[in-house]
């Protein structure tokens, strides 16, 4: 069975890399190709350079928001399966979690409507942890139910807090994933297992084997000589507020003391979430080189392959890779749910979160 894929939200292809990438050694079922939408215009070019360059028009940069986006997606032909991160910036627990009254908070409903207008065999939400907190918990509720109710045959839910780290991802990485099975075909997820699964550091990701010097998106960045003196004073693990820092090298910032900012790698554990945003000091630091990780090195800690080129300037693909879905976790689900409909047994466990 062919599994044209539909996506919503594409970012710079996390999901879709995995999703082409997934195999259960049975040609007869895989994940291709067929539409995708983003806003952003370097976010697009990405997609396109690395997931379907034979096929640009099959790549709609535009807000789905705006009237007539949906049927233009719609005119590129049909899908049997659909995927949506639908923005999380106000489900985040870094952010100020405005959920549904912030300006992303709805946007799922768009997905909704792919699901109504299209009927998918299955589908694949993601969104981030903080999504079970929003609008006093009552968000996740409202978006599961309209889940449920969508299409011509309303879908089964399977929703699972993925650790990705637990998956051999080398970043510690937390994501509210929701596969949907519709309800008139008698198959049902189960949550693959992490127990064949080892943890991976990101020294093991960023150095076996080395990145080269001469790799695309790996443009180091110029630190000034303070940024140099007060990272020499932070160990690994450590951030600009647990460390022994002079006096005059301390941040006077208040409120951020068990935050991220200058904080270096522990090279014998994955790394801490990378993320698309934030100043000075939110880069992620090198655990023994005085200096922020190169995009490649982050685009390691995401699991994008080191062929994987990232379109626009330095800080847009920034932003890109730290919006992606894990590459390698993505393919871990997307291969569960081939094995699903192939009816082929697999290692699974119980979901963390009630349907």
């Amino acid at each position: 069975m062919q599994y044209n894929l539909g996506e919503l939200f594409c970012g710079p292809g996390g999901l879709a890399c995995g999703a082409l990438c997934a195999d259960i050694a049975n040609p007869d079922f895989k994940i291709t190709h067929k539409w995708a939408t983003d806003y952003d215009a370097d976010t697009c070019k990405t997609y396109i350079r690395n997931i379907c360059p034979e096929n640009p028009e099959s790549v709609l940069c535009a807000d789905i928001r705006t009237e007539g986006v949906i049927e233009k997606l719609l005119a590129l032909g049909s899908i049997n399966a659909f995927a949506f991160g639908f923005p999380c910036n106000d489900f985040s627990v870094v952010g100020e979690q405005k959920g549904f009254d912030g300006k992303f908070g709805s946007l799922y409903q768009y997905g909704i409507e792919i699901l109504n207008r299209c009927n998918p065999d299955w589908f694949l939400a993601e969104n981030v942890g903080g999504l079970k907190t929003a609008n006093d918990g009552k968000a996740i509720n409202t978006i599961f139910d309209a889940m449920r109710g969508a299409g011509e045959c309303g879908y089964r839910i399977y929703p699972n807090l993925y650790k990705f780290e637990e998956y051999g991802i080398p970043q510690s990485r937390h994501r509210i994933i929701i596969v949907g099975i519709r309800g008139d075909l008698p198959f049902e997820f189960k949550i693959p297992s992490t127990r064949n699964h080892r943890i991976k550091t990101c020294r093991e990701a960023i150095e076996n084997p080395p990145i080269s010097e001469s790799a695309y998106n790996n443009e180091k960045t110029r630190q000034s000589p303070s940024v140099v003196e007060r990272l020499n004073f932070i160990q690994p693990g450590q951030n600009a507020f647990t460390a022994d820092l002079p006096e005059h090298l301390k941040l006077k910032i208040r409120g951020a003391k068990i935050s991220q900012i200058y904080k270096r790698l522990d090279p014998e554990k994955p790394a801490y979430t990378v993320t698309g945003s934030g100043g000075g000091g939110t880069h992620i630091y090198h655990w023994s080189e005085p200096r922020a990780l190169t995009n490649r090195e982050r685009a390691r800690l995401q699991t994008f392959p080191d062929n994987y080129i990232f379109e626009g300037s330095k800080e847009s693909v920034r932003k890109q890779i730290g919006m992606a879905v894990p590459c390698e976790g993505a393919k871990i689900i997307f291969e569960a749910i081939l094995k699903t409909f192939a009816r082929i047994e697999y290692e699974s466990m119980a979901a963390n979160i009630a349907e």
